[in-house]
């Protein structure tokens, strides 16, 4: 308990600037990340020839991006240093906002596909560095705390970003005023100029990041970095033999794939499950997904606030089990209850997900040297997981057919909370790594 009761200083104060710059940075992923975590049900309603599994190949794009760029990214930083890293990833991110333009203009769903895989370029770029960073800003000791508080401004960010996709995009789509049998109805000219409109309106929040971004990057150009560029002394092959041997690290990897991929289910699916509710209610009672979603990031940016006071007394490994097991049951609740109770256990499983990102991420890496940037790439590479459990819960909702209840399993499971079986088992993943790091892999 001493090792937890007398810590060092958590950011001491010749890093402070740096410090609050990096952790800008989380705020910034975090409005990318929940702008676009709507998008699968928005592009479904604008182009509503799209499969369930078609529209999730967004979140295949956007978390995508992550597996192809993280090593590339950590090679770039080892060559020359994190705040370089920092610079290429606002460039990348700025210019795959802007593509959304042409991309609405030639109204290509591969268009802004790509355009969301060249941005999370720009995303693996900052997480590869912003992460390993802030864990080197101090004591070992208070490294996990450290990234958790950064972390705490990344739901900040979603939650500006739930608020621009619901307030600027969802709402003022015109593909959502219409049932599917008015929407065919329409003359071909008519569902042309409102398909154009929508597809406007998505890609001018897009491009107006993009800007922003841009000027982030400016800022960013003159501040200083303080001393974290040493030349890297081992070989990249030496570097993986030392990651290879490491239990705690790569288990740590496949964790963190199943957590990103259970996040991303969470807060992308919630806009089906609260479709499928509404369609038993009548129009004038019905649900809007989108402030049950920033509910969710509310509880998730609260938590995490929680959970860092909370590793002053309790073991990271040890917190993180015990929400691991809370988030199961909470995921069951999501699967077994109908209605609005489902709906509460959903949102309930975005307070046991606060901690797990940046806990995972500092036991993964605890102890490392100069290993740690490639250890990090890892670690930001495993977001793939938010790209490939998508689709196979999207294909759960195909089984019957467009809908969200078209079959029932074990004759009363609406096919919509079946689907979240997949995050029960992503959960279940990081609870017996939480499990391992306390028991097994110290």
């Amino acid at each position: 308990m001493s090792k937890f009761s007398k810590k060092p200083i958590l950011v001491e104060k010749k890093y402070l600037i740096s410090f609050i710059a990096i952790t800008s940075m989380f705020f910034l992923w975090g409005v990318a990340n929940d702008v676009t975590n709507p998008m699968v049900s928005a592009f479904k309603k604008v182009m509503p020839e799209l499969s369930n599994f078609q529209a999730a190949l967004v979140q295949l794009a956007f978390y995508g991006g992550y597996g192809t760029m993280a090593i590339p990214a950590a090679l770039f930083i080892r060559k020359y240093n994190y705040k370089s890293g920092i610079l290429i990833g606002l460039l990348l991110y700025a210019i795959g906002a802007i593509l959304f333009w042409p991309a609405a203009v030639y109204e290509q769903f591969t268009f802004f596909l790509l355009s969301l895989y060249i941005l999370t370029f720009g995303l693996a770029f900052l997480e590869t560095t912003a992460n390993p960073f802030i864990l080197s800003l101090g004591d070992s000791r208070t490294a996990t705390q450290r990234l958790n508080l950064s972390q705490a401004f990344n739901p900040i960010g979603s939650l500006m970003g739930m608020a621009i996709a619901q307030l600027i995009i969802i709402e003022n789509l015109r593909s959502d005023d219409f049932s599917p049998e008015a929407y065919n109805a329409l003359s071909p000219d008519q569902i042309a100029f409102i398909r154009q409109e929508d597809l406007n309106i998505i890609s001018e929040v897009y491009v107006g990041l993009g800007i922003l971004i841009f000027a982030v990057m400016f800022v960013i150009f003159f501040i200083k970095i303080p001393g974290k560029d040493e030349k890297s002394k081992l070989s990249v092959k030496e570097n993986i033999s030392i990651l290879r041997r490491n239990k705690r690290y790569y288990e740590g990897v496949i964790a963190q794939a199943f957590y990103v991929g259970t996040q991303i289910m969470c807060w992308t699916f919630i806009f089906q499950y609260v479709d499928n509710i509404n369609s038993d209610l009548p129009d004038e009672q019905h649900l809007t997904a989108s402030w049950y979603n920033m509910a969710a990031m509310c509880l998730f940016l609260c938590s995490r606030w929680l959970c860092t006071w909370l590793f002053n007394f309790i073991q990271p490994a040890k917190l993180m089990f015990l929400f691991g097991i809370i988030g199961m049951i909470l995921t069951s609740g999501t699967i077994l209850l109908e209605g609005i109770a489902g709906l509460y256990c959903l949102i309930g499983i975005s307070m046991t997900m606060s901690l797990m990102f940046p806990t995972i991420y500092g036991i993964a890496l605890d102890g490392m040297k100069e290993e740690a940037k490639l250890g990090s790439a890892g670690l930001v590479m495993a977001i793939v997981g938010g790209a490939l459990m998508p689709p196979v819960q999207a294909t759960i909702l195909d089984w019957g057919g467009p809908g969200f209840s078209d079959i029932q399993i074990l004759g009363f499971i609406d096919e919509v909370n079946f689907s979240f079986i997949m995050p029960l088992f992503g959960l279940l993943v990081v609870t017996i790594y939480s499990y391992r790091s306390m028991k097994v892999l110290r």
